[in-house]
């Protein structure tokens, strides 16, 4: 029987992310002179879609359609992403140089949020052929080799959306999930470490290379480094200390909406910070907007939400006998919580800010029908548990 709690669960959130993508996107609307419901209508109609993927999906045999429709999705947006940049401008929308969109009539596809879903089955699907009978004792140099093909495919995607498409933000979701991916799968702890500090250290070049990603962990660190240096030496705050740093803007005014908002919010429609000094809450910054007018107490129940859902994700691939099937609902119980974690804190100012969708919240059509079929594969397999 189909997982319908998981089902009311994201139908609930998309339900937030429509209302959110009116009542938060009144400056955006006037800005540029859109109709007043430009980005409700939008929102409606990839909500409605993502509806109606994660029932009609559900329905399908699993037996049969989880690997096509998961491969598919692999192959697909693999081929589009490196299309992308052979496509003639009139058809790819670039974000700051970099091209993520590809423009279609009425609409613009973006295939990494489709590829995500595609990777994550492709390693449940390798992994579980790999590694789900492997009992042997290996030293962490046999595991390396072992994982080594998976590292090179790994290094192509990189290369893809954080070197060409100029999104951090994609590939910190994705080395997580493969890195815990393989964890679930068998791999040994030290070789989960190892593959971290080796995230970390890539993740270190990939700011110092890029003048725009200094700027921002500049900024952020501004923002950030009274509190943290209050809890060192002296000596050493004093040597850690940047004079002078950017000013954090979109950070301090995230800040301003919660504290703003306090416990109970300042209503629904209410908020004062998106009126142009909050740029685009409806998207990246819903979760500022969220706190702003419904306070933490809707806060809080969002992230009860999403934590639910996570935790019936999980609860569907601890039941699950098919090794792949366990590893795939791993899999994207991963991508919606790290995607949630990296936004929750980048806008509380806990971390720089990465520009990652909240799951089914932030405004956007292909988040919303990428997540959607995702859901949809989950409750596809949850048809299997007795």
């Amino acid at each position: 029987m189909v997982d319908k709690t998981l089902f009311i669960l994201a139908s609930i959130l998309i339900t937030i992310g429509i209302i959110g993508s009116y009542t938060f996107s009144t400056y955006t609307t006037l800005l540029y002179g859109f109709n007043e419901f430009h980005f409700l209508t939008r929102q409606f109609i990839a909500g409605i879609g993502a509806i109606l993927l994660m029932w009609g999906i559900s329905r399908l045999e699993p037996s049969k359609w989880t690997k096509i429709i998961g491969i598919s999705l692999f192959i697909i947006f693999f081929i589009l992403m490196i299309s992308m940049y052979f496509l003639p401008s009139s058809l790819v929308t670039s974000a700051g140089g970099a091209k993520r969109w590809i423009r279609l009539s009425g609409f613009s596809l973006a295939p990494v949020e489709f590829f995500k879903i595609g990777f994550v089955y492709f390693l449940a699907w390798s992994f579980s052929r790999k590694f789900a009978n492997d009992e042997k004792k290996r030293d962490l140099l046999e595991e390396i080799k072992m994982i080594l093909p998976y590292m090179v495919v790994f290094l192509f995607v990189v290369i893809l959306i954080a070197v060409f498409q100029n999104d951090l933000g994609q590939v910190m979701v994705l080395g997580l999930t493969l890195s815990f991916m393989l964890f679930f799968a068998g791999r040994s702890f030290k070789l989960f470490l190892t593959l971290i500090g080796s995230a970390v250290a890539l993740f270190i070049i990939f700011i110092f290379t890029s003048e725009h990603r200094i700027n921002r962990i500049l900024s952020w660190w501004a923002n950030a480094q009274n509190y943290i240096l209050s809890y060192l030496p002296q000596a050493i705050a004093e040597k850690l200390r940047v004079e002078n740093a950017p000013e954090p803007y979109q950070i301090s005014h995230s800040l301003n909406a919660i504290h703003h908002g306090g416990i109970f919010g300042t209503g629904l429609g209410e908020g004062v910070l998106k009126l142009g000094f909050l740029s685009e809450v409806h998207t990246d910054f819903i979760l500022a907007g969220i706190a702003e007018e419904l306070g933490y107490l809707g806060v809080f129940a969002v992230t009860v939400i999403i934590a639910l859902m996570i935790h019936r994700i999980f609860k569907i691939a601890n039941r699950s006998k098919d090794h792949l099937d366990y590893l795939f609902c791993i899999g994207v119980g991963l991508l919606l919580g790290f995607s949630f974690l990296i936004n929750a804190y980048g806008i509380s100012g806990l971390t720089p800010i990465k520009g990652i969708a909240v799951p089914f919240l932030s405004y956007g059509g292909s988040s919303m029908l990428a997540n959607g079929i995702a859901i949809g594969l989950v409750l596809m397999i949850s048809k299997k548990i007795k």
